[in-house]
């Protein structure tokens, strides 16, 4: 057994050939909790799968994952499923997914709910089979990361929620918990799950 605050390495192949051979590979040291991000950055990985991977990490349920990627000024949802189709996000809206991408910076709102923000998205229900199920709880508190390719170019965003129906049940997201998310925005900014359709 390895003593607390051991770090692992986790090698990130570079595909790029107009590298120099001895750039080919870059070494990427993560913390323990974030080793399980290696296994879903490869071929045949869907953005569910890295979801949830994401939501074991930060102790949130799948549901409280959402994963965007940029299109033409637009940010779509790969995850979760259910808003794929229900429209997108334009980077001129108020929304928090928009400021997150024109800004490049994450940010934490422990504090969502007293935000103004579109809660749209917040309304809209999975389906089910049974058709009795409560509302969505509202999100009480967010953490919002942009995902940038090595150039610097916002690609995408992931945000990692907390919801519930009162902000005292849901446990405040800590700079840590930024940070880490911020690393896994680094790797997952050329997965295939967040590049391919």
């Amino acid at each position: 057994m390895r003593p607390a605050g051991t770090q692992d390495m986790l090698m990130i192949q570079n595909n790029n050939p107009t590298m120099m051979p001895a750039m080919m590979e870059e070494e990427v040291v993560l913390p323990e909790h974030l080793l399980p991000l290696g296994a879903v950055l490869g071929q045949g990985v869907t953005a569910m799968d890295l979801c949830m991977v994401l939501a074991k990490i930060f102790h949130v349920q799948y549901t409280e994952v959402a994963l965007l990627r940029l299109e033409n000024g637009l940010l779509r949802f790969l995850f979760p499923e259910h808003l794929r189709t229900t429209g997108s996000i334009p980077l001129s809206s108020k929304a928090v997914a928009a400021h997150t991408a024109l800004s490049k910076k994450a940010e934490i709102f422990n504090n969502f709910a007293r935000v103004k923000h579109a809660s749209i998205f917040e309304t809209i229900k999975p389906e089910s089979g049974d058709g009795e199920e409560a509302p969505p709880a509202p999100i009480q508190k967010l953490m919002s990361v942009p995902v940038m390719d090595r150039t610097s170019n916002v690609v995408g965003v992931i945000q990692i929620s907390r919801k519930g129906l009162d902000p005292k049940y849901a446990q405040d997201f800590s700079r840590e918990d930024l940070h880490d998310l911020e690393i896994a925005a680094g790797l997952i900014a050329t997965a295939p799950a967040l590049l391919a359709n």
